[in-house]
């Protein structure tokens, strides 16, 4: 499966395991948490211009909605995966990467009418809830991160939170979504349109997996229990469309206010880093801890060393294959020895590990195991002063976590940029130009032409540079 549908999956997990927490009104502050910790660990894509505007078209949308008066937040998120989810509160997300895919207003107001309609018909008061608080944090790591894998969501987290809400539920927000949308001036076909556009990435994810002798990527994310031709979605948004009022309708062959806004949009793995100088990051490993003020940090074949500068203290991370069949507090009492004492269970960014100090011969060290990924990581420190030095020690092994998003490290990029399609013109020329993988495919998909389709002179078309 291909980092970005895992990824797009993982969407659909934290959305069901949110909403899935909001049976009542007091659960409102859990998106609102949520929200607080997706602001602060930079999963918001930058770029005000862009928010301002998709708030504004959400806002639009619930001013016309059977709650106008209640709070909506529209956030646009810093991911490439092609999803859109609304958590408690109000709160909805639409991902850069589906945008790019959008051909106009309109669908991006389909995209947001649909989940407000989750939202205004309290699907989330609807469904079975269960005690999921951890659920929600651990998922809000994997999110942010873009670590772990499908099968680990699933074992962790149940079939059942990524099944989404049901062809019902999915079909009365369509239902509620489209009369938002008609009463807003947007063309209600739109919605099926979006449809569509989730559709030939489906069959786009299972022509790479077949090709590729891997197995083919289910979607479950936004509108995935619909089929491509859907009758009773089909009636649903004509009934929402005979309601009377005008409709506003884009003209396809003049670039818009939406165009404006997607010229320039970071197409693919993020740009933005936003690296703390107080850290150290280990690039192929993905994971990231706090460096004290002076410490130097070396990672060699067998281990990686962070050192106090005069050599008083160190600490030394080791890395072993995971063992599903042990926890981390089994890995460090099988590995340590001398007397453990003052142990700490712990949980940080998703990750379950276990700390504590092992001591012998009037000695005494600080041990750490941290599960991540496949992965055991297991932590080593001594001190001169054990005693003095230790909290330090402590706090290196309580910062470890995998890196987020924001801070990957950025490139050039690759963007979408708008042109319009010259004489001679066909996908393949356009194609040669853009170095990304599938280019072919890719063009295709952006500008709704997926599977065969062509360009035609003097349309504006999207390419990525």
């Amino acid at each position: 499966m291909s980092n970005q549908f895992s990824r797009a999956f993982s969407f659909g997990v934290v959305a069901a395991a949110l909403i899935s927490l909001s049976g009542c009104a007091g659960n409102a502050s859990v998106g609102k948490n949520q929200h607080a910790k997706m602001l602060t660990q930079g999963a918001i894509y930058k770029d005000p211009a862009l928010q301002a505007y998709v708030n504004r078209i959400g806002q639009r949308l619930v001013a016309n909605s059977g709650k106008p008066n209640s709070t909506f937040t529209f956030t646009v998120i810093d991911s490439p995966d092609i999803n859109a989810f609304a958590a408690p509160g109000g709160y909805i997300y639409v991902n850069r990467g589906l945008l790019a895919y959008l051909e106009n207003e309109a669908e991006l107001a389909a995209v947001l009418a649909h989940e407000i309609g989750h939202i205004t018909a309290s699907h989330h008061n609807r469904q079975q809830a269960a005690s999921l608080t951890n659920s929600v944090v651990a998922t809000t790591a994997y999110v942010l991160t873009g670590s772990g894998d499908l099968a680990s969501a699933s074992n962790m987290y149940g079939s059942e939170l990524i099944s989404g809400y049901g062809r019902d539920m999915e079909l009365e927000a369509d239902g509620l979504g489209a009369q938002y949308m008609h009463q807003s001036g947007y063309d209600t076909d739109s919605l099926l349109e979006v449809i569509g556009v989730l559709k030939d990435q489906e069959q786009f994810q299972r022509v790479k997996s077949k090709d590729g002798g891997k197995p083919i990527a289910s979607y479950h994310g936004l509108y995935a229990t619909h089929p491509r031709n859907d009758q009773r979605l089909k009636t649903v948004v004509k009934t929402a469309g005979q309601l009377g009022g005008e409709t506003q309708i884009d003209d396809p062959s003049v670039p818009g206010e939406f165009q404006r806004h997607i010229e320039g949009l970071v197409w693919g793995e993020s740009v933005q880093s936003e690296r703390a100088e107080n850290r150290y990051y280990h690039k192929k490993l993905g994971f990231t801890f706090e460096q004290p003020l002076g410490w130097t940090v070396r990672a060699g074949s067998t281990s990686i060393v962070a050192r106090a500068p005069d050599g008083s203290a160190e600490l030394s991370i080791s890395i072993r294959r995971r063992d599903p069949g042990l926890t981390p507090r089994s890995v460090l009492e099988k590995n340590a020895t001398g007397t453990l004492s003052a142990g700490i269970a712990l949980r940080q960014f998703g990750l379950k590990g276990y700390t504590a100090v092992a001591s012998s011969a009037e000695k005494s060290r600080r041990l750490g195991v941290v599960d991540f990924n496949n992965l055991s990581y297991l932590f080593d420190g001594k001190a001169q002063s054990f005693a003095r030095e230790d909290g330090v020690l402590l706090s290196i092994i309580e910062s470890f976590r995998p890196t987020l998003m924001a801070e990957q490290q950025g490139s050039s990029g690759y963007y979408v940029h708008y042109i319009q399609v010259p004489r001679g013109a066909t996908i393949s020329s356009l194609a040669a130009s853009m170095r990304i993988p599938n280019a072919d495919a890719q063009l295709r998909l952006l500008n709704g032409l997926y599977p065969r389709g062509e360009l035609r002179i003097g349309d504006w078309v999207k390419v990525i540079q």
